[in-house]
């Protein structure tokens, strides 16, 4: 089931992708609202991109149900669960900056996320994962096979990040980057979770760390990472809203002692 599941994710991904793409004008994107701060912004464009693939899912498995980003949450009855982020990256969306994606996952009875779909809207990038049957991105027709980034040793791992729209756990964030920066090689700001979790999937990147992911945020690309041998965690178990870190397994408990002695 889970193949056709992600035909159908992969399917719609690119439909709402097209759409986004084909409805986002020249310059600046207006933003419709704000959600959690000022600096938490959607746009129109946003929701009609969620309001298509809501309806393309559940017009295919109208039993399923549906969390999304900008939508209410629809129970299902079928035990399958959709996750999806319409537009991950709606800043750089808004400002023109080409990394945002559509971010599509399914978890099933147990629970677990069992598909993940992602596509850099700008560039038209596909990545994909089945659970317990690996990771990879498409060039054309071809699947190539993700397996993460080689191990690196602290001081050169180029680590990517993100930052909370909230100021003052900004700020937290900010100190404790500012004690990470000095041990490693740099650090990304990317500005889509989806696309860091598939470049340290892809081996553009060699570790995470972020805090603040939603469901819809880490569903879809931590799969990814996953299934491409990363090791993913919270802080005190399974990677969630608190904390998400991830890095190759061979060097994993020396990161993540690292990033919680920086006070992530």
């Amino acid at each position: 089931m889970s193949r056709d599941l992600l035909d159908l994710a992969r399917t719609v991904g690119r439909e709402a992708a097209a759409l986004v793409r084909a409805r986002r004008p020249a310059g600046r994107v207006g933003v419709a609202a704000t959600k959690s701060t000022p600096t938490d912004v959607v746009t129109a464009i946003d929701e009609a991109s969620e309001q298509l693939i809501r309806a393309r899912i559940l017009e295919a498995r109208p039993g399923d149900g549906f969390l999304g980003e900008e939508g209410e949450e629809i129970v299902g009855t079928s035990g399958v669960q959709w996750i999806v982020d319409p537009i991950d990256g709606t800043v750089n969306f808004v400002y023109g900056i080409p990394v945002y994606a559509v971010s599509i996952a399914a978890r099933t009875g147990g629970g677990e996320v069992a598909l993940g779909y992602v596509i850099n809207i700008a560039t038209g990038e596909e990545y994909a994962a089945l659970a317990g049957e690996g990771a990879w991105r498409w060039d054309g027709d071809e699947r190539i096979t993700l397996q993460g980034p080689p191990p690196a040793t602290i001081d050169q791992m180029l680590v990517a990040t993100g930052f909370s729209y909230a100021a003052d756990v900004r700020e937290q964030q900010a100190r404790a980057v500012v004690r990470l920066l000095p041990k490693v090689r740099d650090i990304r700001r990317i500005g889509a979770a989806s696309l860091d979790l598939v470049a340290l999937a892809d081996g553009r990147i060699d570790a995470y760390v972020e805090q603040g992911l939603k469901p819809w945020d880490l569903a879809a690309g931590g799969l990814i990472a996953r299934e491409a041998g990363l090791v993913l965690s919270g802080r005190d178990g399974a990677p969630d809203e608190r904390l998400v870190v991830a890095a190759h397994p061979d060097v994993f408990e020396e990161y993540f002692a690292l990033v919680r002695a920086c006070g992530f």
